[in-house]
């Protein structure tokens, strides 16, 4: 199994493979030989190094590099557990993924999940499975003073930034006001090599649950984007709608929020995707139509559900231990003072689970391999 997920990360397969070593004492049983050379097509393994020194011989590598005795390798640390955010749902939505070389950085664009939204929460955790819940929580904190707009307006970008020590950064900042709150997350203690690995454990024998898990709050959350823009065009264009057209899809409105409803309680997917396509298209005709009529230059009916896109405004119960950081306000505007509050888990870090390794060649311009990601 290890061997398969560090063939799926890397996106290799077996006849992708050059070579073939084996490391620890334990690789010396033939029927641990025998069982990697059928998995990689009685691929021979390489018996150039010794599996006895291999250890001693990387730490003597590393030890060489700190002390700059050998100039002609570069050594670089990996997160080897995902790192992201809660977005609306609770559904976890990786930013940097795991065995991401560090230093790195990622940017991603978030808006606000209700109309009038002030304020988002951004809340940090490590993990592969789908939803929160299932994951570690390593800190979170408030983002305050947005204006109030209709949701999906305002535009939040999120950057994950780790340096080579393995502290991470997280920073959120307003696009529109240029408010900014920031958490860092250093080695306070955390994960061990052993929970680690039980972790990624668990994302492949529930793979499937989390899935389902993860379909159904994307289905409720496509729902409400559906139900919020039907009553955003009802309340700006409803005196100049059809009235058989305006009762057909207002009887489809309260179908659909009654199988949402239902969802709570029991789970039926086919049911809720079948009648969110049926609404989507009827929203579809509408709009059509007050196109057709001139009704409206405005009227926003998406094409692509962004809920995933969307922080949610939570009231937080203020821990016992946290660490307060001041807003950054650009010195080139005035705005009004708001609170601003941070929030961390003090038994989470995300520097303890920077603990594997890459020994490659170094390159001429080693950061080239840490661009930020395109806003999404």
């Amino acid at each position: 199994q290890p061997v398969e997920q560090a063939l799926k990360d890397a996106g290799m397969k077996p006849e992708n493979i050059d070579r073939i070593i084996l490391v620890g004492g334990s690789t010396r049983i033939p029927a641990v030989q025998a069982a990697i050379g059928n998995y990689f097509n009685a691929k021979a393994s390489d018996t150039s190094v010794n599996p006895d020194e291999a250890v001693a011989l990387g730490a003597a590598i590393q030890a060489g590099i700190l002390g700059g005795e050998v100039k002609d390798l570069l050594l670089l640390d990996v997160i080897p557990l995902s790192l992201g955010l809660e977005t609306l749902g609770g559904i976890y939505t990786k930013v940097i993924e795991r065995n991401t070389t560090i230093p790195t950085s990622r940017s991603q664009m978030y808006s606000t999940a209700v109309d009038g939204q002030t304020s988002v929460e951004i809340h940090v955790l490590q993990g592969e499975r789908a939803m929160v819940k299932d994951n570690k929580s390593l800190g979170r904190f408030l983002l305050k003073g947005i204006p109030p707009a209709p949701r999906g307006i305002p535009q939040i970008e999120v950057n994950f930034d780790i340096d080579a020590n393995g502290i991470l950064k997280v920073k959120a900042l307003d696009q529109g006001t240029g408010r900014e709150q920031s958490i860092e997350i250093s080695n306070t203690g955390g994960l061990s090599e052993a929970e680690i690995q039980r972790m990624q454990q668990e994302a492949e024998v529930y793979a499937e649950q989390d899935s389902q898990q993860k379909l159904l709050a994307e289905l409720r959350n496509q729902a409400d984007t559906l139900l919020y823009n039907y009553e955003a065009t009802i309340k700006e264009h409803g005196d100049v709608i059809d009235e058989e057209l305006l009762t057909e899809v207002g009887n489809s409105y309260e179908q659909l929020k009654q199988v949402l409803i239902n969802s709570e309680t029991e789970v039926n997917y086919e049911q809720l995707n079948q009648q969110i396509e049926v609404f989507r298209q009827q929203l579809f005709a509408l709009g059509e139509t007050l196109y057709e009529q001139g009704g409206s230059e405005k009227l926003k009916l998406p094409e692509e559900d962004q809920s995933s896109k969307m922080l949610q405004d939570s009231e937080i119960t203020q821990p016992e231990t946290y660490k307060e950081v001041e807003p950054k306000i650009p010195e080139s505007e005035t705005y009004k003072e708001v609170e601003s509050e941070i929030f961390v888990d003090t038994n989470s870090t995300t520097n303890d689970h920077v603990n594997s390794t890459k020994i490659q060649e170094k390159t001429e311009d080693p950061e080239n391999e840490f661009g930020k990601n395109p806003f999404l």
